[in-house]
């Protein structure tokens, strides 16, 4: 769940970008895994959908390193844009009570208007950089 006040816009970098709504401070928190309102399936469970559902949703959901399971972001999280040196920070919390737990930090000042940028590589299992 987005923590911060965010807008999708056209992004420089790809397609739909998530920018930031407000100023953050570095050392924010933008975005945590929310069981209640994020969720993740199996690979079981995407196999179970139909051909359209399951392409709509693994175009935006991950597949987390952590647990193997697809996590799909419920708000526009899902628009952050890979970058290899991104302005937010993704880390799995130590002592979490969820087991898709993720927490995403602003690692710089973010102005307003600001693209936010995370390196999928830091909790994607299947990424590959083009």
């Amino acid at each position: 769940m987005m923590l911060v006040k965010s807008k999708t816009e056209q992004s420089k970098i790809h397609g739909i970008g998530l920018f930031a709504d407000e100023f953050i401070a570095k050392g924010t928190k933008v975005w945590e895994y929310t069981p209640w309102f994020d969720f993740s399936l199996t690979k079981e469970q995407v196999k179970k959908l139909s051909e359209a559902s399951k392409e709509q949703f693994l175009n935006y959901a991950y597949l987390s390193k952590e647990t193997g399971k697809y996590v799909l972001c419920s708000d526009d999280a899902r628009f952050f844009n890979h970058q290899k040196n991104p302005n937010v920070v993704c880390i799995v919390p130590k002592n979490s009570e969820f087991e898709e737990a993720l927490e995403c930090f602003a690692v710089q000042d973010i102005m307003k208007g600001e693209e936010l940028t995370c390196d999928y590589s830091e909790f994607e299992a299947d990424f590959l950089e083009v």
